[in-house]
C-alpha cells in the first residue's frame, strides 16, 4: 500500500489526508500541536463562516491577483462544494443576511469532531493515521541516498522533533499543508520557509492580511483611554490605492488603542499594507453619514442652532455622538470644528492616515507564501517531484466571509488529487 505523509492537520491538510484515505492509501498527518484544526477552531468562536453563497465570478474575484489560480482549483471543489461536504458530515448550513454560510448550530467543534471521526473510522479505506506533538524541523537524507539516487526519493524524507526524540519518517508523496505566518501560537509560524527555499521553492515573503494598522503620530492619550475598543457603526470608507484600485464599502471598524482594525478595515487591508510598505504611509476617507448627502449634512451643520454646542447640535440634527464627535475632535483644529464647510466636508471624508501595518501574528491571515509560478497544476513542486504543497502557505489572500476556508479547503482537495495522480505514474 503506498503511503502518504501530510503535515499540517488544519482544513487543507486534513481535506487532503481524506482525499487519500479514500482512495485506499495510507496517510500519516503530522502536526506540531496537541490537537488537530487550532485554527479553524478559533476562528469559529463568533460563529463558523464555511463560505459565501455570492455568484461564482464574484466570489473568485475576491483572490485579486491569484483569481486565476483559485479558479482552477474551484472547478473540482467549489463553494458549493464545501456546503454539500459538510452536510455529508452530518452538518446542515444556512446562508445568512450577508450571504454567508454557516452551519445550523454556527459552531466549528461539532463539524470538527464529525470530519475527525470519519478519518479515523471510515466506510472506506484505511484510517488516517494522527502524529500529533511531531514538529517537521526539515528534509532528512539517509545516508544510502548519497550514494545510490535509486533509493527512496530525497525530497520525501523529512525529519520531526516528537515527544520521543528525533525520527525520520519516508513516504511515496508529501502533503505540506502548513498555514502562513499568522496565529503562530496555535503552530502557523512560517518556520518552513528557509526548508523550502533551501530546496529551490520560491517563496514570497510572509505579509499580514485581514490585519490592523497603526494611524500616523498615534491616537492622544484622551482618545485612546475612552474609545480604544469602541465601533465605528454604519460607516463607510473611501480608499484609492497608487496603483489606482478604488475600494468603497459600508460597514463598520474598531478603534484600537494605536489605530485601527475589524471587518472594514480588513477587507481594504491588502492595498492599504501595500502601499505603507512602498511609500510609509497609506490614507483613507471616512465618511460618518454614509447614508446622506454632501450637501445634506452642509445644510445640518449650518442649521442655526442657537445657544446649544456644537455637540448638541450634531448629536441632534446628524446623530454624531460618541466615538464619531471623537474622531472629528480628534482630528480638526478648533477653526475647522467652527468652520462649517471644512466640518461637513470632514464628516463625508475624514482623511486617516495609516502609517504602520500591525505585526503578522496579530493578522486573522497571511499573504506571500509559495508561489504557483513553481508548481504544476497539482500542486505539485517542480523542484521536488512528489511534494505538494496546499492551504494559507501557497502564495494567495483573500478577505474574510468564508474566503478563507474555502480556499484552504479548495487546495488540500486539489493536492490530495494531485498526489494520487502522481502515485499513478510511479
Amino acid at each position: 500500500m503506498k503511503k502518504v505523509v501530510v503535515v499540517g492537520a488544519g482544513p487543507a491538510g486534513l481535506m487532503a489526508a481524506e482525499v487519500l484515505s479514500s482512495a485506499g492509501v495510507a496517510v500519516q498527518l503530522f502536526d506540531a500541536m496537541p490537537s488537530v484544526g487550532r485554527k479553524f477552531l478559533l476562528a469559529g468562536k463568533g460563529g463558523l463562516n464555511l463560505t459565501h453563497a455570492e455568484p461564482a465570478d464574484l466570489f473568485v474575484s475576491r483572490y485579486e491577483r491569484r483569481s486565476q489560480q483559485i479558479e482552477s482549483l474551484f472547478k473540482t471543489f467549489d463553494a458549493t462544494s464545501v456546503r454539500t461536504w459538510a452536510t455529508s458530515l452530518g452538518i446542515n448550513t444556512f446562508v445568512g443576511s450577508s450571504g454567508r454560510v454557516f452551519p445550523a448550530d454556527m459552531k466549528a467543534a461539532p463539524l470538527l469532531r464529525a470530519w475527525l471521526k470519519r478519518l479515523r473510522h471510515p466506510k472506506e479505506g484505511p484510517p488516517v493515521e494522527f502524529m500529533m506533538r511531531h514538529r517537521w524541523t526539515g528534509w532528512h537524507q539517509p545516508a544510502a541516498q548519497a550514494t545510490d539516487p535509486a533509493v527512496g526519493a530525497v525530497n520525501t524524507w523529512l525529519d520531526f522533533d516528537t515527544p520521543n526524540g528525533p525520527m525520520s519518517v519516508q513516504a511515496d508523496a508529501v502533503v505540506l499543508a502548513l498555514g502562513g505566518g499568522s496565529w503562530g501560537r496555535l503552530g502557523s509560524d512560517g518556520a518552513w520557509v528557509p526548508w523550502l527555499q533551501a530546496r529551490g521553492v520560491a517563496v514570497a515573503p510572509l505579509l499580514p492580511s485581514n490585519c490592523g494598522f497603526d494611524v500616523q503620530h498615534g491616537w492622544s492619550d484622551h482618545f485612546a483611554s475612552r474609545f480604544a475598543g469602541q465601533p465605528f457603526k454604519s460607516v463607510a470608507i473611501t480608499y484609492t490605492s497608487a496603483q489606482g484600485h478604488t475600494f468603497a464599502r459600508k460597514g463598520e471598524f474598531v478603534a484600537t488603542a494605536s489605530g485601527v482594525e475589524g471587518s472594514l478595515i480588513y477587507a481594504a487591508s491588502s492595498w492599504l499594507r501595500d502601499d505603507i510598505l512602498a511609500h510609509g504611509k497609506a490614507t483613507f476617507q471616512l465618511d460618518l453619514r454614509p447614508d446622506m448627502p454632501y450637501e445634506r449634512v452642509l445644510a445640518e451643520v449650518q442649521h442655526p442652532r442657537g445657544s446649544r454646542s456644537l455637540s448638541n447640535h450634531l448629536k441632534s440634527r446628524l446623530h454624531i455622538e460618541g466615538i464619531k464627535a471623537a474622531i472629528l475632535h480628534e482630528l480638526l483644529s478648533k477653526e475647522q470644528m467652527a468652520d462649517p464647510l471644512q466640518l461637513a466636508q470632514a464628516i463625508k471624508a475624514l482623511p486617516i492616515t495609516l502609517a504602520a501595518v500591525r505585526p503578522i501574528d496579530e493578522a486573522i491571515s497571511s499573504a506571500g507564501g509559495v508561489l504557483f509560478e513553481g508548481m504544476t497544476a497539482q500542486l505539485m513542486l517542480v523542484s521536488s517531484p512528489g511534494v505538494f504543497c496546499a492551504g494559507e502557505m501557497l502564495d494567495w489572500e483573500a478577505p474574510t466571509g468564508g474566503y478563507l476556508l474555502t480556499a484552504c479547503l479548495a487546495s488540500g482537495f486539489g493536492a490530495g488529487r494531485g498526489v494520487l495522480a502522481f502515485l499513478d505514474k510511479k
